[in-house]
């Protein structure tokens, strides 16, 4: 079964087709970040207008690449939520057109469900049960993974995100937008230890995260250099991203820990746009390797939002034989733990 992914949740246009006899046959991914850096964040009208004029042609781009016709295509995939509701919409409404014309299944898949399977989509693939860190701009999860659809949720942020913590620290330090790539270059050239920032909740029980005083933290070490001698240089602002991101690797790595002996399982699978930061993964890998677990990522281009975690996740449930009747209202926000296994009582909204 070939299915064609969309993906258009906030501010990158993704398409792929992905196949399970020839893995990901065709993928596309437009980013809007030039669109967006002066304003210094995503600007929701112009997300959804860029979706609108990208988002075929990307379609076209990959059928020719696949080298198929609709006729061959076993289902559409498209995301339904969380997101931008405009930008949603975009992605639906053309979803819905073309499985119409095609005369194709339609699914809407949940876009964190899609980050966190878009690992089983590679080799070595981990095995159920895992337990998922779902880390991005607008998500911090610990999540116990049982199957397709199966999730409970064992910990989350209560304030910021930990990519939100990220952005929002850069813009702080005067980085350019999108500050949270920005910000890990950054601390690549920055000096251990220099700055120690408090590590939050690693001390209280529990697997919930909270980085809005880390992020108070970051401010005042800044107003403080500022009050002593003026802007901070380009080596203390390296030494104060490098103090956030260890704050920020440490407190998941301690999380993540924790959840992997409440659970007892040794599988944990880390998906989301935070994913990619090197300093978090090398800290993940030793944290795993010393307790005798194993640590599981997608692949760089896939941490990002993007079309194939789309139609990747999108294939599971088409091929067990799930789809929707018709169109359903995008869902802005979509909790993740709502969802069930393929076949199960799914939300009919």
């Amino acid at each position: 079964m070939k299915v064609l992914g969309i993906e258009t949740s906030c501010d990158e246009t993704g398409v792929a087709i992905y196949d399970p006899d020839r893995g990901l046959m065709a993928h596309r991914l437009h980013s809007q970040v030039a669109l967006h850096r002066k304003f210094g964040g995503v600007v929701p009208e112009l997300a959804s207008r860029d979706h609108i004029r990208k988002l075929l042609p990307l379609v076209d781009e990959c059928m020719d690449e696949a080298g198929i016709g609709p006729e061959e295509l076993g289902g559409i995939a498209y995301t339904r939520g969380p997101g931008l509701v405009g930008a949603l919409l975009v992605g639906a409404s053309t979803a819905a057109g073309l499985a119409y014309s095609w005369r194709v299944p339609l699914l809407g898949v949940h876009h964190m469900e899609g980050h966190l399977l878009v690992p089983l989509m590679d080799e070595p693939a981990p095995d159920f049960p895992f337990v998922a860190l779902l880390v991005s701009g607008g998500h911090t999860q610990l999540v116990e993974v049982g199957g397709v659809g199966r999730y409970r949720l064992l910990g989350e942020t209560l304030d910021d995100a930990a990519g939100e913590a990220f952005d929002k620290t850069a813009k702080l330090l005067g980085l350019p937008y999108p500050g949270g790539p920005e910000l890990a270059r950054l601390a690549e050239k920055g000096r251990p230890g220099r700055f120690r920032f408090p590590r939050p909740m690693i001390k209280k029980p529990g697997l919930d995260f909270s980085f809005s005083g880390l992020k108070t933290a970051v401010l005042t070490a800044v107003e403080k250099l500022r009050a002593e001698g003026g802007e901070p240089g380009e080596q203390l602002r390296a030494d104060i991203a490098r103090g956030f991101e260890d704050a920020v690797v440490e407190t998941l790595s301690v999380k993540c820990h924790r959840a992997l002996r409440k659970t007892g399982i040794s599988r944990l699978v880390v998906a989301g746009g935070v994913s990619a930061n090197k300093n978090l993964r090398a800290t993940l890998d030793k944290m795993t390797a010393d307790t005798g677990a194993q640590a599981f990522y997608p692949r760089p281009a896939f941490c990002t939002d993007n079309g194939a975690m789309i139609a990747f996740a999108g294939f599971l449930r088409l091929s067990a034989g799930e789809s929707d009747a018709e169109l359903r209202r995008p869902r802005p926000r979509w909790p993740l733990e709502e969802l069930s296994p393929p076949g199960g009582a799914a939300d009919a909204a």
